[in-house]
């Protein structure tokens, strides 16, 4: 009763020339369109889910890759180490056959720094110039400078230390007495 009452009201109230609301057709589209909403809802959210898990795998792979990488350099590093002290067991050797021996042992002991030497420099390692040189701070570490007349401040006048250079990279810095105007 208090529906059909409802509905006389509502038409009461509308203006002439307007159609009758249709009440179960809006409805009936609302829920269509609810309905609709709610699949591209889902859809978006397996979408979602889809990207999420893919991430999860690759952050997964990424991760190991790393671990990966990062046994494979140790094991570089451990071999290229195994490969120097090969080359420089020798040197060891002679070294010990030169202090066992009686006499004079300083040839020997040239020969064996040579020896070193030579390994040293197949592997990379270069002396840094420094006497006469100008001063470069990169290479070079001044312990002490010195007045000179003859030289030019700045100049390298003598090298107290070796320095030397890994590939092009300073490893250890050369100590050097530099000049300094009077």
């Amino acid at each position: 009763m208090r529906e059909e009452e409802h509905n006389r009201r509502e038409e009461e109230l509308q203006e002439p020339g307007e159609p009758a609301a249709e009440e179960p057709q809006e409805q009936a589209g609302a829920q269509e369109e609810l309905t609709a909403l709610r699949e591209e809802l889902e859809a978006v959210r397996r979408e979602r889910d889809s990207y999420l898990e893919h991430m999860q795998r690759l952050k997964a792979e990424l991760d190991n890759s790393r671990k990966r990488m990062e046994r494979e350099r140790s094991r570089i590093v451990q071999l290229a180490s195994e490969n120097l002290i090969r080359e420089l067991l020798p040197v060891l050797d002679n070294l010990e056959r030169a202090l066992e021996s009686k006499g004079d042992i300083h040839e020997g002991v040239r020969a064996i720094r040579d020896q070193l030497l030579e390994i040293l420099r197949n592997e990379g390692l270069t002396p840094v110039a420094s006497d006469g040189q100008h001063f470069d701070p990169s290479v070079h570490e001044a312990v002490m400078g010195q007045p000179s007349e003859e030289h030019e401040e700045d100049t390298v006048l003598q090298t107290v230390q070796k320095g030397y250079l890994l590939h092009g990279k300073p490893v250890r810095p050369a100590k050097v007495i530099v000049a300094k105007q009077v």
